[in-house]
């Protein structure tokens, strides 16, 4: 038997890795997309030893102070260091946005291989349930769910991340869908080995590229989801350092001190397109109908 089910591993599970890393590192928009995420993650884990000011330390003397030697980035509203802000701001930023999505990934997947896999009633009730979910914008929904929460880093995360849970039910299922019928899969019922070891073994190492590439994606909504909660009070609390939070004081300040929110906007900016263009690249190279 067991040279049998070694006969059944599809193709796909044996994918010239070298041929995929060659195209993306032979993709440009996808190694800009890389160098930008790992800039901010690098500063998001090198905060704590970084020599920057404390970016919750005000200075009543250097309210509002423009980009100098003294503050490369200028002063806030309490003379905080904008730049040691944004620094500290990032790990929240990056925090939230791959926690949601570890959130809607874990609980999103096994639902979608169940629904894809089982159909009949079970599919039934989870598509139906997806779609409701799915009937409401991922942002308001999001926000409704950390009103009910509360305000805090963690619900926010929470609340994005079963925002987000419905995609990857649905992208799962669909996937599912196809592979399911493939001959393999057939031929490993026909063995008799068991619907767990079928899932876990033939089906998602099948479907395991579009949850990645979506999952990448998806760190990128979620950043921005972050960001509007942290903006609309709901996420990070001050005086926690929050790019969204940043955004909210900074817009009472637009003319007196536009680069108070010129550099979280920017940070925002270019985190998202980092990930938007990792997240197209590798859909790129795991494409297998891509030469």
């Amino acid at each position: 038997m067991t040279s049998a089910v070694t006969t059944l591993k599809p193709e796909s599970t044996h994918r010239d890795e070298s041929r995929i890393w060659k195209k993306l590192k032979g993709n440009k928009s996808a190694a800009l997309g890389f160098i930008l995420v790992l800039f901010f993650v690098g500063i998001a884990v090198l905060a704590p030893i970084l020599p920057i000011d404390d970016p919750t330390g005000t200075s009543w003397s250097a309210i509002r102070k423009a980009p100098s030697d003294a503050y490369w980035f200028g002063t806030d509203e309490l003379g905080r260091d904008i730049l040691s802000r944004m620094i500290w701001g990032a790990q929240a930023s990056l925090l939230a946005g791959v926690v949601s999505v570890a959130i809607a990934v874990l609980i999103g997947v096994p639902f979608g291989l169940i629904a894809g896999y089982f159909g009949g009633w079970l599919d039934g009730i989870i598509s139906r349930a997806t779609d409701a979910l799915l009937a409401t914008p991922f942002l308001i929904l999001a926000i409704a769910l950390a009103a009910f929460l509360g305000p805090s880093l963690t619900n926010a995360m929470i609340a994005i991340g079963l925002s987000a849970m419905p995609i990857f039910v649905r992208l799962t299922r669909g996937q599912v869908l196809s592979v399911k019928t493939e001959d393999y899969v057939e031929g490993a019922r026909a063995i008799g080995l068991s619907h767990t070891l079928i899932i876990l073994r033939y089906i998602l190492p099948n479907v395991f590229a579009p949850i990645l590439v979506q999952a990448t994606l998806a760190v990128a909504t979620a950043i921005i989801a972050e960001a509007s909660l942290s903006f609309l009070g709901l996420g990070q609390q001050p005086p926690a350092p929050s790019w969204g939070s940043m955004l909210n004081v900074a817009k009472n300040f637009l003319s007196q001190a536009p680069w108070m929110a010129m550099w979280p906007g920017a940070a925002i900016f270019l985190v998202v397109l980092g990930f938007n263009l990792l997240g197209d690249g590798l859909r790129d190279a795991l494409d297998p109908r891509e030469t």
